[in-house]
């Protein structure tokens, strides 16, 4: 009789399953974490300095596990060539999981391992989703990998600065989050108007080639003037060309009856925090609003509701079961995307009363992602209901 071993366990079956139940976990950990340093209740020494720390972990720690799960998992479904599972896949989670506790250890492990342990996860990622691209001999798919080289650049820059080499965090952290939007606006080309012609019947959406290019482009544009530092007229008229092009992108996607279907309706209206982000951009150039505001809606917006509506369809897709969410799961969209209310836009009409936003926001936050690992830990962890692999 052959003895059960931890990697013949569903949860490494397939990359999205390990690496979505990470995400959901440091999304509540991560940010409760941060609520404890701010008040004072963590003191524990870190490699990062405090807010830098928050900024890589959301953006290079959740965001990241939720890009490895899907990436891991459509390439396999591009190529029709195996991607890393197993034991594999369960070196891979440890190390992206190394990357988010040594910090803890600074002082007490060389401050090189810390970054080396974090900065090796992003180029192996890079190269299991590479081989079986180039096997399948996809090239037009070799975007993903270098996009992840990018986001590998940047990484690289805000550990240059944990390590006392040169001040390029705030240039590594920006461009990280340039990268992740972009990929969010690439992987949204193939995937929005698929699953909405999929979940709508008799809906055909024929895409815009040139909207299609000028609304990757316009964001390369905004993204690559504010890390080239301009700002002023330059910079606002780039990000209100964004913003328009990219609306009159989602507008040739949309269809009315999207908004009775959640597994649709929170990937739009994620996509219209990113549009929201642009908008915010252009003000803040002027220095009607603050530049933070921005920057939260492109991430607390744009980032974490689109990625939750992700996590939640493709868990259900890849795991043979119905593409319909539950009530719990539609509660946890409206959640995160009040959560990005909170955070964005009641901040600009009652400023006197930000800190008390910060805080709803926050509760928002973890009752949105506590809701999808109640729900969806036990779907990530068992075999698929329709006896297939994966």
């Amino acid at each position: 009789m052959k003895t059960k071993t931890l990697f013949d366990y569903p949860l490494f079956a397939l990359g999205f399953r390990a690496f979505f139940v990470l995400a959901g976990l440091s999304a509540l950990m991560l940010i409760l974490l941060w609520n404890a340093m701010l008040k004072g209740q963590w003191l524990h020494a870190n490699y990062f300095a405090p807010n830098f720390w928050h900024a890589h972990e959301m953006l290079l720690g959740y965001s990241v596990a939720v890009v490895a799960g899907f990436l891991l998992t459509a390439v396999k479904n591009w190529t029709g060539r195996a991607t890393v599972t197993g034991g594999a896949l369960l070196g891979l989670c440890l190390l992206w999981l190394y990357g988010r506790i040594l910090p803890f250890y600074a002082g007490l492990l060389p401050d090189g391992l810390i970054a080396l342990a974090d900065l090796a996860f992003l180029p192996l990622l890079a190269f299991r989703v590479g081989v079986p691209i180039v096997q399948a001999k996809q090239y037009k798919n070799l975007v993903f990998v270098l996009i992840l080289l990018v986001l590998s650049v940047g990484n690289g820059l805000i550990h240059t600065q944990a390590l006392g080499l040169a001040d390029t965090a705030s240039v590594g952290l920006e461009l990280v989050l340039a990268t992740l939007i972009i990929l969010i606006l690439v992987i949204a080309g193939r995937i929005y108007p698929f699953f909405t012609e999929r979940a709508i019947s008799g809906t055909l959406i024929l895409k815009n080639p040139l909207i299609e290019g000028l609304a990757i482009a316009s964001a390369v544009l905004v993204f690559g003037l504010q890390l080239a530092d301009v700002a002023g007229g330059w910079l606002a008229w780039g990000a209100g060309f964004a913003a328009t092009v990219n609306f009159l992108r989602i507008a040739n996607w949309y269809v009315p009856r999207i908004r009775y279907v959640p597994l649709l309706w929170v990937l739009y209206v994620g996509y219209g925090w990113i549009i929201a982000g642009f908008v915010l951009t252009a003000l803040a150039a002027y220095a009607w609003v603050a530049p933070s505001l921005a920057l939260h809606a492109f991430t607390v917006g744009g980032i974490a509701v689109v990625t939750l509506g992700m996590m939640a369809r493709v868990a259900l897709g890849h795991t043979g079961r119905a593409l319909r969410v539950s009530n719990a799961i539609a509660l946890a969209f409206l959640l995160i995307n009040l959560a990005a209310v909170l955070r964005v836009l009641l901040p600009m009409a009652l400023p006197s009363c930000y800190d008390w936003f910060i805080y709803a926001s926050t509760l928002c936050w973890l009752a949105a992602f506590a809701l999808f690992i109640f729900i969806y830990l036990p779907i990530l962890t068992q075999p698929r209901i329709d006896g297939q692999e994966g």
